[in-house]
């Protein structure tokens, strides 16, 4: 299965689908999603830093994180 990091924690994410889990009897899905900014920057993040945002989170939130 592929990963990906978290642009706030730097963990290492489950990316779902693809060809690893075609065959696979215990499939998964991803573990995060990328949200995406009126400014144009996205940034793909853990359900973990996701649920710490703020409910109409920016950039400037998620930048936040990497700091904690």
């Amino acid at each position: 299965m592929a990963t990906d990091p978290c642009d706030a924690c730097g963990e290492d994410v489950a990316i779902g689908g693809g060809i690893a889990g075609l065959w696979s009897s215990d499939p998964s899905g991803t573990g995060g999603m990328t949200l995406a900014f009126e400014d144009g920057s996205e940034h793909f993040l853990c359900f973990s830093c996701l649920d710490a945002l703020p409910e109409e989170p920016t950039e400037a939130d998620v930048l936040a994180l990497r700091e904690e």
